[in-house]
């Protein structure tokens, strides 16, 4: 299967899961939905955007996120790592209404270029993450919250051996974040 088609089957399911929450939130007043914006991709030239949905301590949060990783954080001989990324992730809060650490997880997509720093073509290639994260949130002003985080992607799919120029690039088994959200509850 070609990566195109996993790509709009990964969508398709974004699409379905949202779907099955608002038709749900319909029937229910227990549902609040909220938006973040993460430090980040913003600190690094990308974007970050993330819509919540939310009843008691759960939580289920569809993100993108535009990311230039830093040639410090990237591979030795490589440069200007490029990633688009795709997430859906269920969160479990330890208290009511977003409130207090989280811990959490769900499927990534990761659709990425490369080069090496000869400044060769750039080279594309996708994966397929299982993402772990730990949070906390901390209220500051009404409904507005800063959010510490880390997290863990664990890549299980995708491409593996990736050819730039005369080299192999391999993304790491295990890729760690560290960043801080911003957000709102509506």
């Amino acid at each position: 299967m070609n990566h195109h088609n996993l790509f709009l089957k990964f969508i398709a399911l974004i699409v379905f899961s949202m779907t099955v929450v608002e038709v749900t939130a319909q029937k229910s007043s227990n549902w609040h939905i909220g938006i973040e914006l993460d430090v980040l991709p913003y600190a690094t030239g990308g974007s970050f955007g993330a819509l919540c949905v939310r009843k008691g301590k759960f939580r289920a949060r569809m993100l993108t996120a535009d990311v230039y990783k830093p040639d410090c954080s990237t591979k030795k001989g490589y440069t200007n790592h490029h990633i688009t990324a795709y997430a859906l992730v269920v969160d479990r809060f330890s208290q009511s209404d977003w409130k207090g650490w989280w811990i959490g997880g769900g499927p990534v997509f990761w659709k990425s270029h490369i080069q090496t720093d000869a400044l060769e073509p750039e080279t594309k290639f996708t994966n397929y993450l299982l993402n772990g994260s730990l949070g906390y949130h901390y209220y500051f002003w009404k409904r507005v919250y800063v959010a510490p985080w880390a997290g863990l992607s664990l890549v299980v799919g995708g491409d593996k051996e990736v050819v730039t120029g005369n080299k192999i690039y391999n993304l790491p088994l295990l890729n760690q974040e560290v960043s801080i959200k911003f957000g709102l509850r509506l």
